[in-house]
């Protein structure tokens, strides 16, 4: 039998698995790397720190799970978005460190961009919901502004997976959902436009020509194969951005199917045949690794991280005693959590901790507890936390709701699927069925994992994602109506605290 290497190169790190050719899981093996904060709106990282952890995770993986190399028929990668490494033509990495996705320094040159070409056209055309000057096309005016040597020196900007596939094979290439990050991507006609590239003064050789997810880009060179212990030969597939792999993995590639991500930060996505776009909500949206679908998410900047704060701040004691008792304190905040009443004793929380996303009043919109009283517990400050994150993000839902069909059925991946008090409460805010499957955190693994089955033949479509998950527990609306009255008060809650987020803000 064959089997598969999936990598998922994310913000923390590179977590490689082995997948049999009829996509069951095998083993995985993960690698961390550093995010360097150099600037208050400087995000960088190494790309040599992601070669480094593909060649480490790679030997892992044989290590530990004594498939012989000769065995592994192909790779992909899912790869974290936006992401503009700079190549010459020779190969050569040309800078050490190069912009995280959520790198913001190049505002300025988002600005001028849109002195001279209509934002809402721009917007509605490549659906790029983020702020602009996350997106590639500003990210590579910035070099070009401030560090013209390597801009003049520079045969592609790649983005993160597709710098790794070159690495891998020697062929510089992306495919459609990557390229659909770049600030340059028409959605419909699937291309780069001329138009914004001209304006902008980019010439379209300097990025990497598209190609479909599940093209085979090349083979493992012997060089590589010596770093990373694959066998020389090994087919690489294109594979796609992390987005889009994740939507696949979860089963999201066919109309109107919807996921939630609750990771750090967290996002509804929905699969639709045309793009979701609106000039005020502004989903955003990538091009899906699936032929003819596109992946529309609307986002909320902090979830698992507003809760880690939670924890971090207010739940030392339960902190403490997962040390002592080798326990997990997020299993003591649940245990803590479900002491309290639905509505937390009548205390709101907003989770907006890093600031507003695209549908919110205001991106200085600020978080915090409503309603707090003498009489409130612990618990219900951690209650209220789970359900203020459950309730922006059934706002989210309210919105997509409006713009698409979407299904009964939402699977929940990440690592805030694990808390069955969670599930529940999405469950009534969203008023519908909350999945868990045994994929749960894997879904950006098992989408390119099914990305390399498709390109290698293995599989005909990618139909035989539904058969792997195996659905371990269901939640059914049970207190919807309950929720809809809290639904009321943090709504309203959320536009003060956009309102006293503004004011700060000026300050």
């Amino acid at each position: 039998m064959s089997y598969i290497i999936a990598y998922d190169l994310g913000t923390g790190g590179i977590k490689a698995s082995l997948f049999h050719q009829d996509g069951r899981s095998v083993a995985d093996s993960f690698e961390p790397y550093q995010t360097y904060y150099t600037g208050a709106l400087i995000h960088e990282q190494k790309p040599s720190d992601w070669w480094d952890g593909v060649i480490h995770s790679t030997k892992k993986l044989l290590d530990h799970s004594g498939v012989d190399a000769l065995e592994i028929a192909g790779l992909a990668i899912s790869g974290h978005s936006l992401g503009v490494v700079p190549v010459s033509e020779d190969g050569r990495l040309l800078k050490e460190k190069t912009p995280l996705w959520s790198d913001a320094r190049a505002r300025a040159q988002a600005a001028a961009f849109f002195d001279t070409y209509d934002y809402t056209k721009w917007y509605l055309m490549t659906g790029n919901g983020f702020p602009a000057e996350l997106y590639s096309l500003f990210k590579i005016l910035w070099y070009r502004d401030n560090e013209p040597d390597i801009y003049q020196n520079t045969y592609k900007f790649l983005g993160t997976k597709d710098y790794i596939n070159f690495l891998l094979t020697g062929e510089m290439l992306t495919d459609h959902s990557y390229a659909s990050g770049s600030g340059c991507y028409n959605l419909v006609e699937q291309r780069y436009d001329e138009e914004i590239l001209s304006i902008a003064g980019v010439p379209r050789e300097v990025l990497a020509a598209i190609v479909p997810s599940t093209h085979v880009v090349g083979e493992v060179t012997a060089q590589a194969a010596a770093a990373t212990g694959l066998s020389a030969g090994t087919k690489v597939i294109c594979g796609g951005v992390d987005n889009s792999c994740m939507a696949l993995g979860a089963k999201c590639y066919q109309e109107g199917r919807v996921y939630t991500s609750l990771g750090s930060s967290a996002w509804i996505a929905v699969s639709t045949a045309k793009p979701i776009v609106d000039a005020s909500i502004k989903p955003f949206v990538f091009a899906h690794v699936v032929p003819g679908q596109y992946a529309s998410a609307v986002s909320i900047f902090s979830a698992g991280n507003s809760y880690r704060w939670v924890r971090d701040n207010i739940c030392r004691n339960l902190i403490d005693r997962a040390e002592t008792e080798g326990g997990n304190a997020y299993q003591y905040m649940e245990e803590e959590a479900a002491k309290s009443p639905i509505g937390a004793n009548n205390l709101i929380f907003n989770p907006n901790l890093a600031g507003g996303s695209s549908f919110e009043a205001s991106p200085d919109i600020k978080g915090g507890y409503a309603g707090l009283i003498l009489g409130h517990t612990q618990s219900d400050l951690i209650r209220a936390a789970l359900e203020g994150i459950a309730m922006n993000l059934g706002v989210v839902l309210e919105l997509l709701r409006r713009m698409t069909d979407v299904s009964e059925d939402m699977i929940l991946v990440g690592g805030g699927s694990k808390s069955a008090l969670w599930r529940q409460i999405f469950a009534d805010v969203y008023r519908c069925n909350i999945l868990k499957t045994n994929i749960d955190q894997d879904a950006a693994s098992l989408g390119a994992a099914a990305i390399a089955a498709v390109g290698l033949g293995l599989w005909d479509d990618f139909t035989a994602v539904d058969d792997l998950h195996q659905v371990k527990d269901v939640k059914k609306p049970g207190n919807a109506d309950s929720y809809a009255r809290y639904m009321d008060v943090f709504k309203e809650v959320s536009i003060r605290y956009a309102q006293i987020g503004d004011m700060l803000a000026k300050l």
